[in-house]
């Protein structure tokens, strides 16, 4: 997902360290990217996570491509009336017990709400906007289409190992909500771990996933520093399987390729007083990787790799 906002100019990253990855890959299907660096950038206006530049929509996209489900996959289940998303009677399994909460990135309502989405709110660190549009594929794929399908798959996967699963937002509300609610919603929940879905808006060329985590923040509202080791013991998992499930790599554009980012400028993180990270599938702006978002097939494999890390981490 990328940030809305005129201003936005994407960080730059840091000297490398290390080299690229290269076919180490491999050794990382276990689960957890342990000893990966983690690099810090510094983001742009919106709290959407993302490292890339995309333009504010106040109408709707012109042209809209229907993501191919070309696997028959599982469709999205059904909305819910109620926000946050309540979830379905947690079957017996591994996870019983358990509350993750998934939320996904945006909504596809926010364009048409954009005074709403722009006023600001109180993150802690300083005050940002509510939310943001999200980005979209050059084909007219919206953010927010995208990450309501992986929540709805991941919703599916976890609740077969026993969680109770809440998404933060199913696209029945009109917009938002905005960034101070979405931690709040997991705070409240009580959460084992809280995953916010997205995509990102950079450049064409700039490909693959990276994980963001909180970085320790102790200022006003926000005070995250009980949270930091889990929640990079979480992305390390996230981080893992998703390489072995959809064979993606770790981002070229941040991270050092470690695939691993600490941020904290978004009150999605800061104001988060449970285990939780954002998960940066691909980029939405690179026509390789936006042939794979739009994907049936890859978004299932996408919603099973970020499980699996939820599912291992919570074993762990």
């Amino acid at each position: 997902m990328s940030y809305a906002g005129p201003d936005f100019e994407p960080p730059q990253p840091r000297r490398p360290r290390r080299g690229p990855l290269t076919v180490a890959l491999a050794a990382l299907v276990p689960g957890a990217l342990l000893g990966w660096l983690v690099y810090e950038t510094v983001g742009g206006p919106g709290d959407d996570g993302g490292s890339g530049r995309a333009t504010v929509r106040s109408s709707p996209p012109a042209a809209s491509s229907a993501p191919s489900d070309d696997a028959k996959e599982p469709s999205a289940s059904p909305k819910p009336t109620e926000t946050p998303s309540a979830s379905a009677p947690a079957a017996s399994g591994p996870l019983k017990g358990k509350v993750v909460v998934i939320d996904p990135g945006h909504n596809p309502g926010n364009f048409r709400h954009a005074s709403e989405i722009n006023r600001t709110v109180d993150i802690g660190t300083n005050r940002k906007e509510c939310d943001t549009t999200g980005t979209s594929t050059n084909d007219g794929y919206i953010e927010a289409e995208f990450t309501l399908d992986v929540a709805h798959r991941m919703r599916t996967l976890l609740q077969e190992q026993g969680a109770t699963v809440k998404l933060t937002q199913d696209g029945d509300r009109p917009y938002g909500p905005c960034v101070d609610e979405r931690a709040r919603i997991g705070n409240e929940a009580k959460a084992d771990a809280v995953v916010s879905v997205h995509a990102d808006g950079s450049g064409a060329g700039n490909r693959g996933f990276h994980v963001i985590l909180p970085g320790a923040v102790h200022a006003g509202a926000a005070d995250t520093r009980a949270i930091v080791a889990p929640s990079r013991d979480l992305g390390d998992h996230i981080a893992g399987r998703f390489v072995a499930v959809t064979g993606s790599a770790p981002s070229n554009y941040v991270g050092d390729g470690s695939g691993l980012v600490t941020r904290k400028d978004l009150g999605g993180l800061n104001l988060s007083t449970v285990p939780k990270v954002f998960i940066e599938c691909g980029n939405m702006r690179d026509s390789k990787d936006a042939a794979l978002l739009t994907s049936g097939a890859w978004r299932q494999k996408a919603a099973r790799g970020i499980s699996e890390g939820i599912v291992s981490f919570l074993r762990g």
